[in-house]
């Protein structure tokens, strides 16, 4: 496998980290986006991701950023300030070379560090290579929603996938 490391996106990271999610939307695999997003607004998404707390990691080859990994707030209180989503954006010429293993490995490490004990992926039913590199790492299935999301005329599971990770 090939060795990757990462590190905190910089503002300036946005446009790539926007392009790579961009190149997902066609493939109705992993976003409920249905047409491309503007750079400009993912501006506070970006903001909201203190490395502290909810870090946004990038990793990059050539000088060119070629995935990315966010901590994400799960349902937005306080009470749930120990659980973090996790969400993997992989550029297309790498997808199934181990990246996602490499994020999701770091994420899991990570997370103590950062207050977080539990992690969770939310995945549509039909993405088997996401589920299956969930699932290699223990990741449970906890929730099954079924035809939650429309994508061109079709009804979509949604499956949430958690792990304690202290």
């Amino acid at each position: 496998m090939p060795q990757y490391s990462h590190r905190l996106a910089r503002f300036d990271d946005l446009p790539a980290i926007v392009a790579i999610y961009n190149s997902t939307v066609a493939s109705r695999m992993v976003t409920a986006d249905t047409e491309p997003i503007a750079v400009e607004s993912r501006h506070a998404w970006f903001h909201d991701h203190a490395p502290e707390k909810r870090p946004l990691w990038v990793v990059e080859q050539d000088a060119k950023v070629v995935g990315w990994l966010s901590y994400s707030n799960f349902y937005g209180r306080p009470a749930y300030s120990g659980t973090a989503e996790l969400s993997i954006y992989i550029d297309e010429s790498l997808r199934g070379k181990g990246l996602g293993r490499y994020f999701l490995a770091e994420a899991i490490a990570h997370a103590p560090k950062i207050g977080v004990h539990t992690l969770l992926g939310f995945i549509f039913g039909h993405n088997e290579p996401s589920l299956k590199l969930f699932e290699a790492f223990d990741f449970e299935r906890w929730a099954h929603m079924p035809r939650v999301a429309t994508l061109d005329g079709i009804e979509r599971d949604l499956v949430i996938l958690g792990k304690r990770v202290a």
